[in-house]
């Protein structure tokens, strides 16, 4: 399957800079998967398009100041890390930015010298192994020290860093938020248990691998980033419990919906895990868990309009996107949504 296949020409106007005043007030293409029919709502819509017992599962990672600002020790040399993945209590892998200062054995201060790293290692993709030095709480340092780091399409400063996390982020680890789930408030989410849905959460850390492209032609020979990843029993037990009665399990985000069909078995049963999870999900790939899904617009050959397309049908999906093209919906992390229906 060619990579162009996945192509759609986007308009740079409508790729959205800032969020919403009002979160569920973004537009809302909801597209049928078996028939293409496709609908214009307001996210705030979305209550009326979920039955009672349907189970909801959203990711509650939470987006930490994964951009670190430096420079060279004993020069003036510039230095940017952008945190991926922790490896133990001083180890992170980073990004770094100019590569060719962040050589093994390179000491660098971020900070005003509250925090400091060294290179250990140069690993797949370019990145490096840095040990940091620091006295106290390293995540206290860092609110210090680094930035909430924005995806490289939005070229605007956030007025508030808080409108890139979602409302219910509670475990730290991002680089990156879970985009879907922005548009949902406190008020949607309550009248949603009061309806009887039943909400479920699950965490996996947002590396920005989500952004790097797939730059083979056969998107088969694409090697996909992992990320970290947690169910817990409870919340295993409960969509297990909601599959087997029939009822709707639905994915906030092409992260929550990783999880669930990454940590599944070959009968689509959930336990409680952790780990890694490099799950790559294209058209062809039979869904074991999730029935339906929000997200928003994805880049072109993305792996994430990839994913999209599996579910829904590549050709209903290009469709949809050609259709929010012609409305002019905002696109991307700060864009207007989909709910992927049936």
């Amino acid at each position: 399957m060619k990579k162009s296949e996945f192509y759609y020409d986007l308009p740079q106007e409508l790729i959205a800079q800032h969020p919403l005043k009002k979160r569920d007030s973004s537009r809302l293409l909801v597209l049928n998967k078996y028939n293409g029919v496709i609908e214009h709502k307001k996210f705030s819509d979305i209550i009326n398009l979920f039955n009672k017992g349907d189970c909801l599962v959203l990711n509650e990672t939470k987006v930490i100041p994964a951009r670190l600002l430096g420079h060279v020790e004993d020069s003036t040399g510039k230095i940017e890390f952008l945190l991926l993945k922790r490896i133990s209590d001083t180890d992170w892998e980073v990004l770094t930015r100019p590569g060719k200062k962040a050589l093994p054995g390179k000491h660098f201060v971020f900070g005003d010298g509250i925090l400091k790293a060294t290179v250990l290692d140069i690993v797949d993709f370019g990145n490096r192994i840095v040990r940091f030095e620091f006295s106290g709480v390293f995540e206290e340092i860092l609110d210090k020290a680094g930035l909430v780091p924005l995806p490289p399409y939005i070229t605007e400063k956030l007025d508030d860093n808080s409108r890139y996390q979602t409302v219910y982020a509670k475990s730290s680890g991002s680089s990156a938020a879970p985009t879907a789930g922005l548009h949902f408030t406190e008020d949607l989410l309550n009248e949603l248990r009061e309806k009887g849905i039943e909400i479920v959460k699950v965490t996996l850390h947002v590396g920005i691998g989500t952004f790097r492209p797939v730059k083979t032609d056969n998107i088969e020979d694409h090697v996909m980033h992992s990320e970290y990843y947690e169910i817990s029993k409870q919340a295993a037990d409960t969509i297990n419990k909601a599959k087997i009665e029939g009822r709707k399990i639905i994915a906030c985000g092409t992260t929550s919906l990783r999880v669930l069909e990454g940590a599944s078995d070959d009968n689509g049963i959930l336990y409680e895990k952790q780990g890694q999870t490099d799950i790559f999900i294209y058209p062809g790939y039979k869904f074991k868990v999730v029935d339906r899904l929000i997200t928003n617009f994805h880049l072109p050959e993305s792996t994430l309009i990839m994913l999209v397309c599996a579910l829904a049908g590549k050709d209903n999906v290009l469709k949809a996107y050609k259709e929010a093209i012609n409305k002019r919906y905002r696109f991307f992390s700060f864009g207007d949504a989909m709910f992927i229906n049936e």
